[in-house]
């Protein structure tokens, strides 16, 4: 038996890691073993869709790499042990299987391009063509599986720092069509980004510092004006704290129907997740209300021991009151009750922290930080009028105005 027959076969019967052969290299290259004993033209079009994959993903100088690489971010039952510090409980058998399954990928990434077109078993009927074929180069492996020696330690390493599946390869997702989709681009703002408002974040921090070590803490309300830098700073802790097992879940506030369906996905995850709710308010009478009540405290569905709740509002009192809401109505004998209800979801956070816009000074602050930041070299007194202007104009100062006036300075 050739060697490429024997890959063959070992890529047949991977078992934990069988999960990568629905990855698009791993398959194209399956589907190209598996036209080996087949007709030239259709060991030509696997052949030819497997090296324009490579091409389109940029991978035609790195096969080994495209090919360990999905390993690293493959769900399987060791990849979620690991990511749980468990591996070591897991049977013999199981290990000796991750065991097989990484040299079986091993060997494959070391195939060369040259070796599968010469054991094709109809070579002399494309042998005129084979000169002329694309190839593909090795390159290097993804780590973990550089000079794998069957220790499993490094990639039970890995997985713990990094995660299991696509929490591995993904910091960020978004609650959408009732699942959770990665966010492929998210902001990359960091803790280094920000001017003023040290108190806030450093409540933040420390509730999101102890949750992550397993102490107490609290689902947290940020509110406060406008382009106070309350979205901007969930996202920053979300981006701080991934290396340590965080994750950040945006949650739109009309699916919070959908929050058990959510408890389900992660609950069982060996990583702490952020639920972020952002520009939180309700309608009197909206259904979301009460879903987000049940979760937050007392229903059946409550977010698990993994997970917080972070949401975002420009008000105190989430649920928006009119003055006809106050007016005593004749058939209404339990107003006040009522009127309690609707001021009683903001005090089932825990942590309730206060964006409030910026003195004059606070504001000029923070525009002379990002002007001296992004380099620009105007005199002080040029710039703090200019700021001034562009603020009153803009109805009030904040930091995301103050962003906007630094940009304005570029066109």
């Amino acid at each position: 038996m050739n060697n490429v027959n024997k890959i063959k076969l070992m890529f047949s019967s991977l078992s934990v890691f069988k999960g990568i052969l629905n990855r698009s290299i791993p398959k194209a290259f399956y589907r190209l073993l598996l036209s080996l004993d087949k007709a030239p033209d259709e060991f030509l079009n696997a052949y030819g869709g497997l090296c324009s994959l490579l091409y389109e993903r940029n991978c035609a100088d790195e096969f080994a790499f495209a090919m360990t690489e999905t390993a690293l971010f493959d769900d399987n039952c060791f990849a979620r042990a690991s990511a749980a510090g468990k591996q070591n409980l897991m049977p013999d058998s199981v290990l000796e299987a991750v065991k097989n399954d990484c040299n079986a990928i091993l060997a494959a990434a070391e195939l060369s391009s040259d070796e599968i077109i010469k054991s094709y078993a109809y070579y002399d009927e494309i042998a005129d063509i084979a000169e002329f074929l694309p190839r593909w180069k090795n390159g290097k492996f993804a780590q973990c599986f550089k000079d794998f020696d069957g220790s499993l330690d490094r990639l039970s390493k890995y997985y713990k720092e990094n995660g299991c599946g696509m929490f591995a390869r993904y910091k960020a997702f978004i609650w959408r069509g009732g699942d959770i989709q990665p966010v492929i681009h998210p902001d990359s703002i960091d803790m280094d980004s920000f001017t003023g408002y040290e108190l806030q974040r450093e409540k933040i921090v420390s509730n999101t510092v102890s949750f992550i070590k397993g102490k107490s803490c609290n689902n947290c309300l940020l509110y406060g004006d406008k382009g106070t830098g309350k979205s901007s700073t969930v996202k920053a802790i979300a981006n701080e704290f991934c290396k340590d097992g965080l994750r950040i879940v945006e949650m739109p506030k009309e699916n919070l129907k959908d929050f058990p369906v959510l408890v389900d996905k992660i609950t069982a995850l060996p990583l702490k997740f952020i639920i972020f709710i952002d520009d939180l308010s309700f309608q009197s009478q909206d259904e979301s209300y009460t879903a987000l009540k049940a979760v937050l405290e007392g229903g059946l569905a409550a977010r698990p021991d993994n997970a917080l709740i972070y949401a975002t509002s420009n008000r105190r009192h989430l649920i928006k009151e009119k003055l006809s809401d106050r007016s005593y109505a004749v058939d209404d004998v339990n107003m006040r009750d009522n009127m309690q209800e609707s001021l009683s979801l903001s005090d089932r956070f825990g942590l309730s922290v206060c964006y409030s816009i910026p003195s004059k000074k606070e504001f000029l602050e923070i525009v002379c930080s990002l002007a001296e930041e992004k380099g620009i070299d105007i005199s002080l007194e040029e710039l703090t009028e200019g700021a001034e202007r562009f603020a009153l104009a803009r109805g009030g100062r904040s930091p995301r105005c103050a962003k906007q006036y630094i940009e304005s300075l570029f066109y």
